[in-house]
């Protein structure tokens, strides 16, 4: 409604939807950048190229599907420039090396109980952590469609057409993820004895 509203010439209908979304846009740049003006900036350069190709949104697919895809191209655009001059992408990539909290760390740390041990909260940190490591060190292709499994909770239709894949593949690529993702923390969870985690 609110595309259509954009379209027929409301101004303050596209507002609302760069309200809507642009957290999630933020969240879903920041896992590619680590460049908190960056990931500023390729979000507002995304809402831009979105405003003008809105009217080739046809509504087959839910809105944040489609503005997903320019988000990502957008992303993918400017670490292509970046990469061409190599001291900006040097200190980018410096800059985004010494943010704790980078990524979808940010997503991920999990809220504590005042009742939780010193030490169950320690546990608990170390493992979103390892989480984080290990989403970090999937290959994009892994990295993007679990991202949008489980945090963005698309479904495997929308990630299929958001990643403009077969929908066997996307099934592929989280199954994949999420081996890597246990693998890696399985023995952290081993070590922590009648937990439930």
């Amino acid at each position: 409604m609110l595309v259509q509203r954009t379209l027929g010439g409301e101004p303050r209908a596209f507002e609302l939807l760069v309200i809507k979304y642009q957290r999630r846009v933020e969240r879903l740049i920041g896992r590619m950048v680590r460049d908190a003006d960056l990931v500023q900036d390729i979000a507002q350069e995304t809402f831009i190229r979105a405003y003008r190709a809105l009217g080739q949104f046809r509504g087959d697919a839910q809105f944040y599907t489609w503005l997903y895809r320019i988000a990502v191209n957008t992303a993918k655009k400017q670490l292509m420039e970046l990469k061409r001059d190599p001291l900006v992408f040097q200190s980018q990539m410096k800059s985004g090396d010494d943010d704790e909290t980078s990524g979808s760390e940010r997503e991920l740390n999990p809220s504590v109980a005042d009742t939780e041990t010193p030490e169950a909260v320690l546990a608990s940190k170390e493992i979103a952590e390892a989480v984080n490591a290990a989403m970090d060190a999937l290959p994009e292709e892994l990295r993007n469609a679990i991202a949008l499994r489980e945090i963005e909770g698309l479904s495997y239709e929308e990630i299929a057409q958001a990643l403009d894949c077969p929908i066997g593949t996307v099934r592929s690529r989280i199954f994949r993820a999420r081996e890597a993702i246990s693998n890696r923390i399985k023995p952290m969870l081993e070590r922590q004895t009648g937990k439930r985690w």
